[in-house]
């Protein structure tokens, strides 16, 4: 997948996972990881980004298997902010794609235009 369309979309499937619930990072990470190949710690920046303007707070777990784990969890203005970039990122998909599909058009148009060359 290209780097710079997981760079964009990042944060807002970080924010979009926390939606659902509390977690902590290594769990963000292996959620997220399902669906697309990113390195152990790339969303830790992000993570830090989302607590310093205050998207996030954060705790302390104990865990019976090892250190605490810190658990992120989305604030009210969080949650807005989530609101926010989802509309921004369906705005812009839908805009990306009519724009693919008006190419595939021309694309399609163009191939049977030279279909009708060939048999004629």
């Amino acid at each position: 997948m290209n780097t710079q369309f997981k760079k964009g979309a990042l944060e807002l499937c970080v924010l979009s996972q926390l939606v659902w619930g509390d977690k902590y990072g290594y769990e963000l990470t292996e959620r997220i990881s399902v669906e697309m190949s990113i390195a152990s710690g790339t969303l830790y920046p992000i993570l830090r980004k989302l607590k310093e303007d205050d998207y996030v707070t954060t705790y302390l777990v104990e865990s019976e298997s090892g250190p605490a784990r810190k658990y992120y969890k989305l604030t009210d203005k969080g949650k807005r902010y989530q609101t926010t970039v989802r509309r921004e990122w369906d705005a812009f998909t839908k805009a990306v794609n009519r724009l693919l599909r008006e190419y595939e058009g021309d694309t399609e148009r163009t191939e049977e235009g030279q279909d009708q060359e060939q048999e004629g």
